[in-house]
């Protein structure tokens, strides 16, 4: 399929932290806090270090077939048992109805990752996995989203791990949806669990595309984490991992983003997950009346260790222990936080795997298109500050001289020949020049300032038009793929997800604009 699609490099979008671009640029520096940088060649490298026993390709096929035993056409999970069959993932929370739209952009990078090590090494294979965060417990930042700028929202008074919440009391605020919906209506009606909700719709979504989304929310793949837990919940050996690897970065300029508990590990149980919490020689669930001794705890993990969730620190930890991962796709935020936690990985002799940015997209319709070259906005203008914009349009359009920097020029020679005069007479009156020249500077810039705020006045309609479209393309600020849904592209273009297809390249990392 043919995509009109522009790229732009990450750092002229002014959207990006300075430890991400200096990851992506491959910087000397972070080196040491991953094995290798995310290039094609070097995953020659990763399949060869990756190890991964047999039997824990035999548990984690077995969690999945009983994951996926109600669905139609479902995946040949028996791939996963070859021992040159490899995983890419990412994860993202249960957001309702997708959730934003660069969600579906990681899940799409993950499948074109898998696709790109195919081709490139042909005896191996590699599945893309979506990761659920069925275990997070923070409700409201997956309990809205918005379609065409109005924002929907599900209420309700379950509380715990959202994976376990049963969706079908969305039906309310299902029903003023059309039959356009029915792939959300389906799925939220007809399960008992939002995991098994998710899984539905993303089969449908991207199943055919070979994607295998996986709850991790299970006591055979929780038992495999066992040593982990013994240790963090006795020892709290994570915390001085982080700890020591986020001085590193601090050290070298970079701000860290996550810090370690002493204990990172959450209690699980159905309506309740809590921070594990030592004291005084027993391990409390935070908020709540419980508490165990360390031989109470020692049972639970060994005869229900689906009882203990890990946190950030640990969840990514988790992940490559049961699953024979080469690749984590993840965003902003998450490939710094990944930095973070090299130490961990070490100490636990758990294979890092490497870390590939998601593609980032801003999708510009026919609508938008025109606005743009009937106003004469370039593509990375857009990325810009209103003011910035604005100014830049105004310049552009004006037949008018509106920058006074000339006359500025010339007051500065000016001024520099009166002190040479004055310090010849008198070297006191240098002070008092210099003190003219910059009242006389700010007074020219001040009125610099009205004559384009006065030209601007004459192209008010234009400007209009200029903030409109910034609005439509991110809206209140933000950008269009944190707000906009898949489904106010997907309605009106049954291709869209096959358009990002054909535009996204996982190992290009600059940001894509799309002309739909």
């Amino acid at each position: 399929m043919e995509v009109n699609c522009q790229r732009i490099g990450l750092s002229e979008t002014n959207l990006f932290s300075d430890v991400f671009l200096a990851y992506i640029n491959q910087e000397a520096v972070l080196k040491g806090f991953s094995n290798h940088f995310p290039t094609i060649e070097n995953f020659d490298k990763y399949i060869k270090e990756r190890a991964f026993t047999s039997q824990n390709r035999k548990t984690l096929v077995d969690a999945l077939k009983t994951q996926y035993q109600h669905l139609q056409n479902s995946p040949d999970l028996s791939v996963l048992l070859d021992e040159k069959t490899f995983t890419v993932t990412t994860g993202h929370q249960l957001n309702i109805f997708t959730g934003p739209l660069y969600i579906i952009y990681k899940i799409v990078t993950t499948i074109k990752l898998a696709r790109e090590l195919k081709a490139k090494y042909p005896e191996y294979n590699f599945v893309p996995i979506y990761w659920m965060a069925s275990e997070d417990h923070d409700f409201e930042e997956i309990a809205s989203f918005y379609l065409n700028g109005n924002k929907h929202t599900w209420k309700t008074t379950q509380s715990g791990a959202v994976g376990r919440m049963n969706p079908q009391e969305m039906k309310g605020l299902l029903s003023p949806f059309s039959d356009d919906f029915s792939l959300f209506k389906k799925a939220y009606l007809n399960n008992n669990t939002l995991a098994d909700a998710v899984r539905q719709y993303m089969h449908e979504l991207f199943g055919g595309e070979g994607l295998i989304t996986l709850d991790a929310d299970d006591r055979n793949l929780k038992a495999e984490f066992a040593e982990v837990m013994r240790d963090d919940i006795f020892n709290q050996s994570a915390a001085d991992a982080v700890k020591k690897t986020s001085e590193e970065l601090e050290a070298l300029g970079f701000k860290t983003q996550i810090q370690a508990r002493e204990i990172n590990f959450f209690y699980l149980e159905n309506g309740v997950r809590e921070r594990l919490v030592e004291e005084n020689g027993e391990i409390l669930v935070n908020n709540t009346q419980t508490r165990f001794t360390k031989s109470e705890i020692e049972e639970l993990i060994a005869n229900e260790p689906e009882k203990f969730s890990p946190n950030v620190v640990l969840r990514p930890l988790y992940q490559e222990v049961i699953l024979p991962n080469l690749a984590y796709i993840g965003g902003p935020s998450e490939v710094p936080y990944w930095l973070q936690l090299k130490g961990v990985f070490e100490y636990y002799k758990v294979d890092f795997p490497a870390l590939i940015p998601r593609n980032f997209a801003l999708v510009i319709n026919a609508s938008a298109k025109q606005k743009m070259e009937k106003l004469g906005v370039a593509s990375e203008e857009l990325f810009t500050n209103d003011v910035t914009l604005r100014r830049s349009f105004v310049a552009r359009q004006s037949t008018n001289s509106l920058s006074l920097s000339t006359e500025m020029e010339q007051f500065a020679a000016l001024f520099q020949e009166i002190t040479r005069k004055g310090t010849a007479i008198d070297p006191t009156l240098t002070a008092t020049v210099a003190a003219a020249q910059t009242r006389i500077t700010k007074q020219l810039l001040q009125l610099e300032k009205r004559l384009i705020r006065g030209e601007e006045r004459n192209f008010e309609s234009s400007i209009e038009q200029l903030r409109n479209l910034k609005e439509k393309l991110f809206p209140n600020g933000t950008p269009q793929e944190r707000k906009a849904n898949l489904m106010d592209f997907y309605l009106n273009d049954a291709d869209f997800i096959n358009r990002l297809f054909a535009a996204f390249n996982p190992l290009d990392f600059r940001f894509n604009l799309l002309f739909v």
